[in-house]
């Protein structure tokens, strides 16, 4: 397990130095929660802007009388470094960003609502396919709202599916 883990040390030391393969642009789904239109924009080719559309609603059905619905825009900005060493196409990614959005929860004839504005933090893994213009990750975006009664989003884990242009 030592040598795992000093293997890995190694290898993301390394990976910093390494040029990575962020430019061009993406368009596809993040699927997590919530579910984002997404839009990735290489800057050059170690970063990258990531803005996403998302949506989520969920409702408990008829004789619970709730339901859940939510909006939110998202803007992240990414670093990204080469482990080519692994395979071929493969980054990891780290990135700080914030959102914006609207929710809307009814519970038996009373509606919530608010506007909530939340700072981002995301780090993830990728795989761009050399055959097919597609990219494929999977991340962990958390969250600190700090308005409408504010604190921590945890659920923040998505698989990304992107086609590149």
């Amino acid at each position: 397990m030592k040598k795992i883990i000093f293997t890995l040390a190694i290898i993301a030391s390394m990976a910093g130095t390494l040029s990575a393969q962020a430019g061009g642009s993406t368009i596809g789904l993040r699927l997590g929660f919530p579910t984002e239109l997404s839009y990735q924009m290489g800057l050059n080719d170690a970063n990258r802007i990531e803005l996403g559309l998302g949506f989520r609603s969920y409702g408990y059905g008829i004789g619970f009388g709730s339901n859940y619905t939510q909006f939110s825009f998202s803007g992240v900005y990414q670093w990204v470094w080469d482990l080519s060493q692994i395979a071929d196409g493969v980054n990891w990614y780290a990135g700080a960003g914030a959102s914006v959005g609207y929710y809307s929860y009814n519970y038996i004839n009373t509606t919530f609502s608010a506007v909530p504005i939340s700072i981002l933090g995301q780090i993830g893994i990728e795989y761009n396919f050399s055959e097919l213009p597609l990219r494929v990750s999977l991340d962990y975006r958390p969250g600190i709202q700090i308005t409408s009664n504010g604190g921590f989003i945890g659920d923040g884990y998505a698989l990304g599916i992107r086609y590149r242009f």
